[in-house]
């Protein structure tokens, strides 16, 4: 499941949050410390692994 990072406006945390998708893209976003419902997303990194030799 991907995980998702924000900034939380109410507490100033940065929160990481599981979810789907289909979830991520319903929107609707709560902070799992406080309970606001002001984040904003945060560029994170991806890391792709796979099974081809470079």
């Amino acid at each position: 499941m991907p995980q998702y990072e924000y900034f939380c406006q109410k507490c100033q945390r940065e929160v990481t949050v599981p979810m789907t998708i289909s979830q991520h893209d319903k929107g609707g976003v709560v902070c799992p410390q406080c309970g606001g419902r002001e984040l904003r997303p945060l560029v994170g990194s991806f890391f792709a692994q796979t099974s081809r030799k470079s």
